[in-house]
């Protein structure tokens, strides 16, 4: 079976308009980006025409939980919370290998949880010239005392990290998008880009109403 490596879509600056509208409004501020990925389930269940379940999503182990599905990878901009680049990948693709696609290319720095340890070591980071900001594994973080500078800047760090963790909470329960709609990565690719694009409309809605 051949996976799909990434479906971009047209917020992460591949769309000049989408981008250029909200830079005019202020709503990206170029500094910052934070990186991310959640899971998206899909069904299992092979009662279907093809007695099979969708091809193009994968398993994934989390924790002590195994999960069938996808990813949505995005990147928000550290400052306002507002999504400028997502991709799609089956579940069991690495967060690491799509940060690259997630960053608009004009950051100083760059947020994102334990799971991009290494990330500026891989060969398409080693020109860019920004500042990067990963957490620190949690159980090298439970040995540090709570007024170690070290755990002071984790703590830092994380409240930059929360504003990537908003647009996922709003897809999932404002808009109820817990599970795929349908088969096949593409028609979720586009879906979940709806979605998103939603997502900076209810974030941004009352900058936008003045």
């Amino acid at each position: 079976m051949k996976e799909s490596t990434g479906h971009n879509d047209n917020l992460g600056g591949r769309s000049p308009s989408t981008r250029q509208l909200l830079e005019e409004h202020g709503l990206i501020l170029k500094e910052g980006t934070a990186v991310d990925a959640t899971i998206i389930p899909a069904p299992s269940s092979t009662k279907n025409k093809e007695g099979k379940r969708d091809p193009e999503m994968h398993q994934t182990k989390k924790g002590n939980q195994w999960h069938f599905g996808m990813k949505a990878h995005i990147g928000v901009d550290a400052e306002t919370g507002v999504v400028h680049s997502m991709t799609t990948t089956p579940a069991n693709h690495h967060d690491i290998t799509e940060a690259d696609k997630l960053l608009h290319g004009e950051e100083r720095d760059v947020f994102g949880d334990s799971g991009y340890r290494g990330v500026q070591k891989r060969p398409e980071h080693q020109n860019r010239k920004v500042n990067w900001y990963i957490a620190m594994m949690p159980g090298k973080r439970k040995q540090l005392h709570k007024d170690n500078p070290q755990e002071l800047l984790e703590q830092a760090k994380a409240s930059i990290r929360a504003k990537v963790e908003h647009p996922f909470r709003i897809i999932k329960r404002q808009f109820g998008f817990t599970k795929t709609r349908y088969r096949g990565m593409a028609k979720n690719n586009n879906h979940l880009s709806t979605m998103f694009a939603l997502a900076n409309l209810y974030i941004c809605r009352h900058k936008l109403a003045t």
